[in-house]
């Protein structure tokens, strides 16, 4: 049994789910390039992942990628997840422009030398340090050297 390419996709999880929505209809496809494509997934781009099936059931399968492209499988059944509220909408809001603003908390997950330096997170860091130790001091001076009116 040869195979041969049915579709290319972007996404690995796209190509996934091509593959297993044409098993579901009685076409044995298969998804190639999975493995060095999620080991790295630049070569997902470059490459393109690949749904391969039976070349005897090649105009079958492009047939039925081409009607659920279509949206001739769709169902009105909507999602089951909830809308998302205002305040979650604005505090999550808030977390992405706090972790934006301290520069993504100093660095990021890059090896320490191709790493920019976050000057944003640092500075926002010495700030907070100083208005610590600002209250601590004044707080220590008003218990230790009350005011005398």
């Amino acid at each position: 049994m040869s195979l041969r390419e049915i579709a290319r996709f972007n996404d690995v999880h796209e190509a996934e789910l091509a593959s297993a929505f044409l098993n579901a209809h009685g076409i044995e496809a298969s998804v190639i390039e999975r493995f060095h494509t999620t080991v790295d997934p630049l070569m997902q781009r470059a490459l393109g992942i690949r749904v391969m099936a039976p070349a005897s059931k090649i105009d079958e399968a492009r047939d039925l990628l081409s009607r659920a492209r279509a949206g001739e499988f769709a169902s009105d059944e909507g999602d089951d997840i909830a809308q998302m509220d205002g305040g979650t909408r604005a505090a999550g809001a808030l977390m992405a422009v706090a972790a934006w603003s301290t520069g993504g908390f100093w660095g990021t997950s890059l090896p320490r030398r191709f790493r920019p330096l976050a000057w944003q997170g640092m500075l926002l860091s010495a700030i907070a340090l100083l208005a610590v130790c600002l209250v601590i001091f004044l707080t220590l001076k008003v218990i230790f050297d009350p005011p005398r009116g």
